[in-house]
């Protein structure tokens, strides 16, 4: 049976998963890239930017799984881009070239409508503006039999948590604190919304923290 999964989610040890200020010239805000260092060394990185080889350890093995069996994403909107309010042309593709990672039908979650726009490798970016249950019943409908994938914001993340949506969570703790930026946890009550801590696994730049419902 599918899963709506949010899966390879960098977060940083007080919270948050995104840091201030994004901007084109900082797409994940300032200091943002600091949690993502766990990935940028992993062969999965490496070859989906065309660098060449990269570490094959458990950091790599875990972000390897986080791309198995996903027929379809949903991002919010600054996940796609830095572009706000309504669309001014329909110039803006995306932050990953020609090429995006997906290679799936993506959802993107935004108040302002916007043809779909097919990417080179199978990726076709579908603008919902109809809210997350819309959005999650398009993506179940591309994604078939295999999972759909919550890829974030963390506005996005939460709000897909808050309404009970997500079936399971793999968070990639990274030991560092960024202080401000978007918090997940804030107003989230993940123990009350049923979920509990199923595992965790040392990385090497990260700790890989699993959450799962608690069984009645």
């Amino acid at each position: 049976m599918s899963k709506v999964r949010v899966l390879s989610f960098a977060l940083s040890l007080d919270g948050y998963g995104a840091g201030p200020s994004q901007s084109l010239q900082n797409p994940l805000g300032v200091r943002g890239p600091e949690m993502m260092q766990w990935f940028m060394h992993t062969q999965v990185w490496r070859k989906m930017m065309g660098q060449g080889e990269g570490e094959t350890g458990v950091d790599n093995a875990m972000a390897e799984k986080s791309f198995e069996n996903i027929g379809a994403w949903i991002l919010g909107r600054n996940m796609f881009g830095p572009v706000r309010g309504p669309w001014p042309d329909e110039s803006w593709k995306g932050w990953w070239g020609d090429e995006p990672p997906y290679h799936v039908p993506v959802f993107v979650l935004t108040h302002y409508p916007r043809p779909p726009l097919k990417m080179a490798g199978g990726t076709e970016f579908r603008f919902v503006t109809e809210g997350i249950h819309a959005a999650l019943e398009q993506a179940r409908a591309a994604a078939g039999s295999k999972d759909v994938r919550v890829g974030g914001g963390v506005a996005t993340v939460r709000q897909y948590l808050q309404a009970g949506l997500i079936d399971d969570v793999h968070l990639a703790l990274r030991p560092v604190l960024l202080g401000s930026g978007e918090n997940l946890m804030q107003g989230l009550d993940l123990h009350a919304l049923g979920y509990e801590c199923t595992k965790q696994v040392a990385g090497e730049r990260a700790t890989h923290m699993f959450l799962g419902r608690r069984s009645l």
